[in-house]
């Protein structure tokens, strides 16, 4: 059975940079057995009501500005895979969960930026899923406990967003990461290593500094979705941690997974 994992997704430039986190989401790709396919619910792709890419060929998406001409005519041509998002959408029907495909939608940065590094070549269908940031954070782990089955499948479970991700507060100029960002991802990482399910669902009440790393929960649910992925196992490793101008979280943990693989 496969692991589901949360990944940080960064800046959109993530897709071109080369530093310790790029290099560990290249090697993750090599590490994990090969998935039959991925599903991703991105923290770019917002809906009121859970959707379910369907398109065959999904087009890449460039939802973005201010970044190299190099970026914007990146292209990431993995196929679709319409039988298993009809499988998504039975799994989430059979668990009162309402849903849509959606045949237009394409991958955006928060899907292929991870996917560029962890399977340059693209050989491997994705289906991407959207995230609703006005549902409550146990909502988040019950969508996401609805396709656990899928991991017995050989289907890569992912969350990609951000736990510490306040665009308001990141300085370009500044590596050394600001105290209260840490202090936030480290009593996340103390909740998830023992799977306090209580505190982390009231996340936004328990955390240090909450308000300021999570201003809006848009970018935090897909780790809710991917920890719920994995809620039969209940084990969590963080496989790597680091920041970006000084407040933009950049972490990866593996949910439900018993691999031996290395953090940094």
């Amino acid at each position: 059975m496969l692991p589901a994992f949360y990944i940080a997704h960064g800046t959109p430039g993530l897709a071109i940079e080369q530093h310790a986190y790029t290099e560990f989401l290249q090697k993750l790709g090599k590490s994990l057995p090969l998935p039959r396919a991925i599903a991703v619910f991105s923290a770019h792709w917002e809906s009121p009501v859970q959707r379910i890419s369907s398109a065959v060929h999904p087009r890449t998406l460039h939802a973005f500005a201010g970044y190299p001409p190099k970026l914007h005519d990146m292209k990431y041509p993995s196929r679709g895979d319409l039988t298993l998002s009809l499988q998504i959408r039975q799994l989430f029907e059979a668990e009162g969960i309402g849903c849509e495909l959606d045949d237009d939608r394409g991958l955006d940065h928060g899907v292929w930026g991870p996917l560029s590094h962890m399977y340059p070549a693209a050989q491997i269908p994705v289906v991407a899923l959207s995230v609703n940031p006005r549902l409550t954070a146990e909502e988040h782990y019950r969508i996401g406990a609805a396709l656990g089955s899928l991991r017995e499948a050989d289907v890569l479970v992912l969350g990609s967003g951000g736990t510490v991700h306040n665009l308001r507060r990141l300085d370009r100029n500044d590596p050394v990461p600001q105290l209260w960002a840490v202090a936030f991802d480290e009593w996340l990482a103390e909740q998830l290593d023992t799977w306090n399910l209580e505190a982390l669902l009231r996340y936004d009440e328990r955390a240090p500094h909450a308000a300021e790393a999570v201003p809006s929960p848009g970018h935090f649910a897909p780790l809710l979705l991917a920890l719920g992925a994995a809620d039969e196992a209940r084990r969590a490793k963080l496989l790597h941690h680091s920041f970006q101008m000084s407040t933009l979280s950049l972490s990866c943990w593996m949910f439900g997974g018993r691999q031996a693989l290395s953090s940094s």
